[in-house]
């Protein structure tokens, strides 16, 4: 019966593949031709890009597991013949990773956490409510983004070193505390990236949301953690992840105000000197470290830092990805 009602369904068409490109005058097999030559194009386009990103690490993993025979043998490239984990203890000792990893973690969750919460009430101040020079001020928050901190590195490394307490001088760099401050007056690392992209999605937001609250008795702070809150969380999680990342990475703040804490941006930009005061302490007296040796231990330490963010991308990707989508719908 079924067959039966297939067959005679005017609907479905049974003619072959060749049948129905010669009823279209060939259009039909110009059509498939396109449509698979466009699909394996993006392929190949695809594959390529994965692989000029994949492609470094995939190089440093293979000289992490080289004995120090092989980086200077020409006929090894990817697969060494010596398989050695020295490199990594090297570089764990050098890099004090226990420690230096517990430091950048909750250096950075603390800087992520004050930095997206102070962003976001700025970011609905922008979005929804009317004050003098709001244009001007939108336009301070662009040229945070557009100028780079470098650029006033000498001005906040005099501010911090001589800061004025009730006309006390205090240094407070070597400490975490001129990091909070940035964070608290949104002058942190991408602040104005952060500002903008919460802005963005606020304005999207319908304002009989708000006018309903305020209805019910609701004032803007209770509206803005009650009702837009919520409703934010995907700009929120990504704006967290963008931040835990680059602090994660940062060395142009940590170097200039951390001082004596270590976290991995800071220790990883010293390793190939540490390692070569390992190299003369080992050989009792000076010792060069040899080019080829240094960057096998540096490409180990590089791995290691960036072997968290890789884990927290493993576990967070479908949150991240359906954040990115939610907020590309909503902006």
């Amino acid at each position: 019966m079924t067959k039966k009602n297939k067959s005679t369904n005017p609907s479905v068409d049974t003619r072959s593949f060749w049948e129905r490109n010669e009823a279209s005058n060939g259009i039909l097999l110009n059509e498939t031709i396109k449509k698979y030559a466009l699909s394996i194009f993006r392929a190949i386009l695809l594959f390529g890009m994965c692989f000029m990103i994949i492609q470094p690490l995939l190089n440093k993993l293979a000289v992490s597991f080289m004995a120090e025979q092989d980086l200077y043998d020409t006929t090894i490239t990817l697969i060494p013949k010596h398989f050695s984990l020295s490199n990594w203890k090297i570089a764990i000792d050098l890099l004090n990773y226990k420690t230096t990893l517990i430091n950048t973690i909750w250096v950075s969750i603390l800087v992520s956490v004050i930095e997206v919460f102070v962003c976001c009430l700025v970011g609905y101040g922008f979005s929804r409510f009317q004050f003098p020079l709001k244009r001007f001020w939108f336009f301070c928050v662009l040229l945070v983004i557009v100028i780079p901190p470098q650029t006033i590195s000498t001005s906040l490394f005099l501010h911090f070193r001589y800061f004025n307490f009730f006309g006390q001088t205090i240094n407070l760099r070597g400490s975490i505390l001129p990091y909070i401050m940035l964070c608290l007056g949104c002058m942190g690392l991408k602040n104005g990236l952060y500002i903008f992209m919460i802005r963005q999605f606020f304005l999207g937001f319908p304002f009989e949301l708000e006018e309903a609250a305020y209805v019910d008795g609701c004032g803007p702070f209770k509206t803005f953690f009650r009702i837009m809150v919520p409703g934010a969380k995907p700009i929120i999680t990504s704006c967290f992840l963008f931040s835990f990342v680059w602090q994660w990475t940062d060395s142009f703040y940590s170097n200039m105000f951390l001082g004596r804490l270590q976290v991995l941006s800071i220790n990883i930009s010293s390793l190939v000197e540490r390692f070569g005061m390992y190299l003369a302490k080992l050989n009792g007296g000076t010792a060069i470290a040899p080019q080829g040796y240094s960057n096998a231990i540096l490409s180990t330490g590089v791995l290691l830092v960036v072997l968290p963010l890789i884990i927290l991308y493993i576990f967070c990707q479908r949150l991240f990805v359906e954040s990115l989508a939610s907020t590309g719908v909503k902006m």
